[in-house]
């Protein structure tokens, strides 16, 4: 059996008025006064003035119409950028802080040289974790493929649960519709066939998911789910960085 490392990571918001024109008033003379004792021709009353005519009240202008405001052709939302995921932090590998080579996606490229031994590693969190029963305490879980030039080691695939495994219990990481049996130890869990490392790494690299499977030492069932997405992109810069 080979052994294996862990390294623990910290990975807007539409009458007109009627024209009255009255009728000039005809003037009827008034009858004649009667005669008196001589005649005397009668005065005729003095004629009326015609009355005036009454102005005609001006017709109100008609308000035009109001044209219908067009409304301007909406412009299509601009899709929302996804923010990018946070890198893990991983803590000290041998008392050598790890650099940061590139995240990419939802995984991060890391190398440190602890004891001179260059080690490099693409690592991410999970972007999902259920527990039965639910809610279970757990430390920090994460998946990794470490590289060790010194020791002959290349995309080695280990995962990091937060719980001690229940003892002689095997783990699976399944990837699409392959799944692959882990073997356990504390909280951690490796590929038990190390002939199927390569074919898993190269799966990984084209799937979209990883689900992880295992039971602690106290009987709780736990489902964890990474995401692939920039996985191929950090295991290149990975081999780049460890050759």
């Amino acid at each position: 059996m080979r052994i294996h490392r862990r390294w623990q990571i910290v990975l807007p918001l539409l009458m007109g008025a009627a024209l009255a024109v009255p009728a000039q008033a005809q003037q009827q003379p008034e009858p004649a006064a009667p005669a008196a004792a001589a005649p005397s021709p009668a005065k005729p009353a003095p004629a009326k003035k015609p009355a005036k005519p009454k102005p005609t009240p001006a017709k109100p202008a008609e308000a035009a119409p109001a044209k219908p405001a067009e409304a301007a052709p909406a412009k299509p939302a601009k899709p929302a950028e996804a923010a990018p995921a946070k890198p893990v932090t991983p803590p000290n590998i041998g008392g050598v802080k790890p650099t940061l080579l590139g995240q990419y996606g939802e995984w991060g490229a890391y190398a440190a040289s602890p004891g001179g031994k260059k080690v490099c590693f693409a690592i991410a969190k999970p972007t999902s974790s259920q527990t039965n029963p639910p809610d279970r305490p757990r430390n920090p879980i994460y998946m990794f493929i470490s590289s060790r030039p010194a020791e002959k080691v290349s995309n080695e695939v280990s995962v990091i649960v937060g719980y001690p495994f229940k003892p002689g219990t095997e783990a699976s990481a399944a990837v699409g519709a392959t799944s692959y049996a882990l073997y356990t130890q504390q909280d951690g869990a490796w590929i038990k066939n190390a002939a199927e490392e390569a074919q898993m790494v190269d799966a990984m690299r084209a799937g979209q998911s990883a689900v992880v499977k295992g039971v602690s030492a106290k009987g709780t069932q736990s489902t964890d789910t990474f995401s692939l997405k920039g996985l191929s992109q950090a295991l290149d810069r990975v081999g780049q960085e460890c050759k």
